[in-house]
């Protein structure tokens, strides 16, 4: 008896240890180049070696400004999308624990009774008997002894897309992150914006007033007093729109908080944010195969891979095992008395002999390896473009943003000069409107692309792989 345990131990550690049929991987190459671009737009976007990478950054030190941290930090403890990720990722965990516990025996203890009543003419004594039976076992049924790595292939499929919700978990953490961010610089530059139209409404106001006083005394014809009028309403229009625009700002905004955000956090304008810092792309463009949503593809592609060894562990013999060691008696208070024990030790084979569902079920394993395969790289390949655009704005709106404050300063310049003239009748209002206009528009220029510059370093910092922690 004691030789059978030992050459059954064996046995179940030689099929313990048996192959796995997983195909060896190896990362693909990035059909990406392995540098960034160049040219007149990306000048300067690599040159800044000093600045720190955004993956080594975490959030709280690029978003530094306190009201916008304070945001940022209500909308990771509050949003309902972020929380859906986090619970994704416990569930895969919960998977693939389960999977895992597949590798190791089920044990069961089961106790049993039988009685039953044998009538006289079926009793081979002649006479009619009770018969009882009594039962204690502890074992286990049909465990699948891995000995081609089946199991093991599903185990590390389970555990490759349990990352892919840990990395889709992080992705949403940074997009939350960004969002929120470009939600509050959008509030910002549409409250500057209603302070820029408000104050024109002003100025406005105040020239239709002079007009009038002018037109009274019949120094100024009627139709400059219809030309500020248009102003005027022009301006009444601006300062309706980005009322409602603000509004909406800010409902969007709590919708990333998952709670109404309270009014001291907002921001005042664009000029009261603290401006997010500099960060590097690093030379190489390998920095975007540590994104965690090219983690995640890749994790995919993992999975996959494990798939096709699950696949191919089917068309060899499935190996299983019962056994149970127990007590039996006719008596139940003979349970547990000496000689009563019970032992049942039985090894199974299974041998797929025709199947052709088992040949297509590889061909499709294969196949969605080729699919997920196809997946990757073209999420690297948008990675890349995401990235590169953003450096190519990081390269051209500091001139962007020069050129604009010029303008400003230019039309600002035109515009006194206009009224100066109109002032002392040597030209029409329409001059000094046309002035207005420009100038106008050109502080609304500059507002939109202080904005731009301020979102495209949130936009960097989300599509560097910023940290999220």
């Amino acid at each position: 008896m004691r030789i059978k345990i030992i050459l059954l131990g064996a046995l179940a550690a030689l099929l313990l240890t048996g192959c796995i049929m997983i195909p060896e991987y190896s990362r693909p190459d990035a059909p990406v180049p392995d540098q960034w671009p160049t040219g007149p737009a990306y000048d300067g976007t690599v040159s800044g070696r000093q600045a720190p990478p955004a993956a080594d950054l975490q959030w709280r030190q690029f978003f530094t400004g306190k009201r916008l941290s304070k945001i940022i930090e209500t909308a990771l403890a509050n949003n309902r999308d972020l929380r859906v990720a986090a619970l994704n990722v416990e569930r895969a965990r919960a998977f693939y624990r389960i999977q895992r516990a597949e590798l190791l025996p089920r044990i069961d203890a089961v106790g049993s009774g039988y009685a039953e009543r044998v009538p006289a003419d079926l009793s081979s004594t002649g006479n009619s008997r009770t018969l009882e039976e009594y039962r204690t076992d502890i074992g286990t049924t049909a465990w699948e002894i891995d000995f081609f790595g089946r199991i093991r292939s599903l185990e590390q499929q389970a555990m490759e897309e349990y990352l892919t919700t840990e990395y889709a978990r992080r992705s949403a953490r940074i997009l939350l992150i960004a969002e929120t961010a470009n939600a509050y610089l959008t509030l910002a530059a549409d409250r500057e914006n209603l302070q820029l139209a408000r104050s024109t409404l002003e100025a406005q106001e105040a020239s239709r007033h002079l007009i009038q006083r002018r037109f009274d005394v019949g120094l100024a014809p009627k139709i400059d007093l219809w030309q500020v009028r248009q102003r005027v309403d022009a301006a009444r229009l601006d300062v309706a729109r980005y009322t409602e625009l603000t509004a909406q700002d800010e409902n969007a905004l709590n919708l990333l908080v998952g709670t109404p955000v309270a009014a001291h956090l907002l921001p005042e304008g664009l000029s009261s944010v603290t401006p997010p810092p500099d960060i590097s792309p690093g030379i190489s463009s390998e920095v975007l195969l540590r994104r965690p949503d090219i983690l995640q593809a890749e994790s995919l592609l993992k999975a996959a891979n494990a798939n096709i060894g699950a696949a191919r562990a089917a068309l060899f013999p499935r190996i299983s095992l019962t056994t149970a060691v127990g007590t039996a008696s006719d008596e139940l208070s003979g349970l547990f008395k000496s000689g009563s024990g019970t032992w049942m030790f039985s090894p199974g084979i299974t041998m797929p002999v025709f199947d052709p569902r088992i040949w297509a079920a590889l061909d499709v394993s294969k196949a969605e390896r080729e699919l997920t395969l196809a997946r990757y790289e073209g999420a690297i390949q948008a990675a890349f473009k995401e990235i590169a655009d953003a450096l190519a704005t990081k390269g051209t709106v500091g001139h962007q943003l020069d050129a604009q404050r010029s303008l400003v300063e230019a039309t600002r310049e035109t515009y006194r000069l206009s009224n100066a003239r109109y002032e002392k009748g040597i030209d029409t209002y329409l001059s000094v409107l046309d002035a207005q206009r420009s100038l106008y528009a050109a502080q609304q220029g500059l507002i939109t692309t202080r904005l731009a510059e301020a979102s495209n370093k949130v936009r960097l910092y989300a599509v560097l792989g910023g940290s999220g922690d």
